[in-house]
Formats: C-alpha cells, sequence, structure tokens
C-alpha cells in the first residue's frame, strides 16, 4: 500500500535581505501509521511533532534552505533522531539560521523511500540555489516547494534567486511531468502541472 499524504498549515516569518514577513507555510508529511517523513520543517516544531506522532521520523527533508522553511527543524530534532537533508548550494542560507549544525546532502536524482513509496529529488534552481522538489511518481504528486505555484514561479527579487534560471529549471525539470501530476507547494493552495504550463509564456512576458 502506497503511503499517504498530510498536510500541516503553519504560521511564521520569513527573513531576507533586511525585511521580515509574515506568513503561512505548508508543512508535508508523507508515510503510514509506522514511518513517516517530513518535507519542510517550518515554524511550529511542536505542531510537526505532534503530527508525527508515534511513528519512526525517517528524515527532514528540505525544498530549500529559506528560514522560514527550515526554522522548526531544532525543534524537532530536539525529541527526534532524525536527520535533515539539504542541497549543499543552499548551505549559505543553511548557516544563516544554524551555523554550528549539520545536514545531510540531497543530490539530484536521488532516492528517497518511506512506507514503500518512492520519491525522486530534482534539483530546480531558481528561488534559491539549493531548491529542490520532491516527485513521488505513483502517488502522482509533486512537493514543489518554493519552485512552483499556482500561478506561476516561486519569488526570484532577492538574493540568491534568478528568474531566468527558475524558469529553465521549471520548463525542463517539472513541466515534463505528467500533466495530471498533483503539485503540493510550500505555501497556499495545490494545482497541477497541465494546469500551469499553458500559462509558462506569460510568466516570462510578465517576468519577475
Amino acid at each position: 500500500m502506497a503511503a499517504r499524504i498530510e498536510n500541516l498549515v503553519t504560521a511564521g516569518s520569513f527573513s531576507l535581505d533586511g525585511g521580515t514577513w509574515d506568513l503561512e507555510n505548508n508543512v508535508w508529511i508523507v508515510g503510514d501509521d509506522t514511518e513517516c517523513i517530513v518535507i519542510d520543517a517550518a515554524h511550529d516544531a511542536a505542531a510537526i511533532l505532534k503530527a508525527v506522532g508515534t511513528r519512526r521520523l525517517r528524515g527532514i527533508y528540505c525544498t530549500h534552505a529559506h528560514n522560514d522553511h527550515i526554522g522548526a527543524i531544532a525543534g524537532v530534532q530536539s525529541l527526534s533522531s532524525a536527520p535533515a537533508y539539504l542541497h549543499p548550494a543552499d548551505d549559505m542560507l543553511w548557516t544563516t539560521v544554524y551555523p554550528d549544525a549539520a545536514h545531510l546532502p540531497l543530490e539530484d536524482g536521488q532516492r528517497i523511500t518511506v512506507a514503500g513509496t518512492e520519491l525522486e529529488v530534482i534539483h530546480t534552481p531558481g528561488h534559491s540555489p539549493g531548491a529542490v522538489c520532491f516527485y513521488a511518481a505513483d502517488l502522482g504528486t509533486l512537493f514543489s516547494g518554493d519552485t512552483l505555484f499556482h500561478g506561476g514561479p516561486g519569488a526570484t527579487g532577492r538574493s540568491y534567486s534568478d528568474f531566468p534560471t527558475i524558469i529553465e529549471s521549471i520548463t525542463n525539470r517539472l513541466l515534463t511531468l505528467p500533466a495530471e501530476t498533483v503539485v503540493l507547494t510550500g505555501h497556499g493552495e495545490a494545482t497541477t502541472i497541465g494546469a500551469e504550463a499553458p500559462d509558462r509564456e506569460a510568466w516570462i512576458a510578465r517576468g519577475h
């Protein structure tokens, strides 16, 4: 039996380049009754640990290292032995939050197995250099972090981000997935690859 997906919405703030914004994040939990992984430990460690419950937490997998997506990792790890995983191209962001804590590396093409379900790591730089998405083919689902939202690419107007790079990542790495693939995002509502693909030229014309 395939793993199930659970969603937890947490609230907090995001800080970069001298600015701070209040926002809500999607925390995704993938697993079954005995084990699970967390995708993006955002804001509220107590809420995440409550959602995990008595299950074995196999790991905390980061779509990228903006502080709103990783801020609860230390709290989760204080009551769990779960390692954190991040693409090393985001190390400069990680160390602003955790200067003395290590993470394990994620690599493009890496496979993660939990509760009989496999997720593929897809490196999608642009929102940040080390941004990744997690694709679970047997669930028909992409966990897109802040790379792709309902309505277009994630923001690229801040340090370490680049609009042409995120467009290239989405075009070559994500829009090639089946149209029916459900896209579960880092913030806000879900979408599908098929719903977003027709708007690619409009995103480019709009620019960011």
